[in-house]
């Protein structure tokens, strides 16, 4: 009778595979980031290329192709719109400077009389920095453009990535399943199936989040009468994607823009407007849309973000929550692996059903044509 391997061995054996994991993350990033965002978005697309190529009677490469045309198209036309409240604001930019000039008094009336530093001593300080700045503003101008084109780039990976997964997903999923053993064959289909309809969930929520959140920002500060409310509204949803840091991103540049264009008067009537937003958003629409369909506890959620964004940047902290869902389904569904799978989940959360085949014949034809015993 074979032994049971001890705990600290176990513990061990663990511990080794986590820092494995996250130097494979280090040194992988600019390979896995865009892998990652791919295979989020193969997911998020494998409906449409499914219409197109049994409804439509496209080739399969036309379709895949057809796919990402339209997802570059939708982002494109997001772009356009911001980009046009952006190209407005920069109309009325001589406007907007002599709102600031005349905000930037006005503070510096009041630094004046409540800690008694003169306009001249502020001047100064003002003139230091400023001067800084300038000196490495060469600097500055081409980090700018090194990250610019490092996120250009970026994408276009992110584009042809799509397209492969799309394009090879039935040799992808006969070799996730020819890993492994033959009776194994209806639990890795049911982790695939699974995976496709939570993440798609998940995406489909996150966006409806996205835009319930941009329409109540812009009704919200178009009642206040705040200038440029549209703009300030669109990026609030759009930073809204990004988990805990993006509202405190969004809260800085709304301050801001209120405080140049308006002054002190209605700047607390936005915190407060754009922080209610925010709880609801967070108590009632993100737990309601998106947080039944990941099924992880806030802590682990959190943990993941800070992780996610200590590893790869912004990409790590959206990246971190689907990444966690697929590794939960994982975990739950591996015998050895269920208590892991229990530490991400929610208590509140049902037990999950044994794999059916039923459920597995449903998730379409990249699932069930696949063989089961593939050579």
């Amino acid at each position: 009778m074979r032994q049971a391997t001890p705990f600290y061995t176990r513990l061990a054996m663990v511990l080794v595979s986590l820092i494995a994991l996250f130097y494979i993350a280090v040194l992988g990033k600019s390979i896995l980031a865009p892998l990652l965002f791919a295979l989020l978005f193969a997911v998020l697309l494998l409906p449409l290329a499914n219409f197109m190529e049994h409804k439509l009677r496209f080739p399969r490469s036309m379709a895949s192709l057809l796919s990402v045309v339209i997802l570059i198209l939708v982002t494109a036309g997001v772009l356009y719109i911001v980009g046009a409240q952006i190209s407005s604001l920069a109309d009325d930019w001589p406007q907007f400077k002599q709102q600031v000039q005349g905000s930037f008094n006005d503070l510096q009336t009041w630094i004046s009389h409540k800690f008694h530093i003169r306009i001249k001593q502020q001047m100064t300080y003002v003139n230091n920095a400023t001067s800084k700045l300038l000196e490495s503003g060469g600097s500055v101008l081409g980090d700018v453009f090194v990250s610019f084109s490092s996120f250009i780039l970026f994408q276009v990976f992110v584009m042809i990535d799509t397209f492969f997964l799309l394009y090879y997903r039935r040799l992808i999923i006969r070799f996730l399943v020819s890993v492994f053993r033959d009776d194994n064959s209806v639990v890795v289909y049911d982790i695939i199936a699974q995976v496709q309809s939570r993440i798609r969930q998940y995406i489909l929520g996150l966006l409806l989040e996205m835009v319930i959140v941009a329409t109540a920002s812009c009704l919200a500060l178009w009642i206040l009468g705040v200038q440029y409310a549209v703009l300030l509204g669109l990026l609030i949803g759009l930073f809204n994607l990004i988990p805990y840091i993006g509202i405190a991103s969004a809260l800085v540049l709304s301050t801001l823009v209120t405080f140049a264009t308006a002054g002190t008067a209605k700047l607390l009537l936005v915190i407060g407007t754009i922080l209610g937003i925010h709880l609801i958003d967070s108590n009632i629409l993100l737990p309601l849309i998106v947080g039944s369909k990941v099924r992880i506890n806030a802590l682990i959620t959190v943990l993941g973000v800070i992780i996610g964004g200590s590893l790869w940047g912004i990409s790590g902290t959206f990246l971190a929550i689907p990444v966690i869902a697929i590794t939960k389904i994982i975990f739950d569904r591996v015998d050895s692996l269920k208590p892991w799978g229990l530490l991400l989940g929610d208590e509140r959360d049902e037990k999950q059903p044994e794999p059916l085949k039923q459920e597995i014949k449903q998730q379409g034809p990249d699932v069930t044509n696949a063989p089961e015993k593939p050579g």
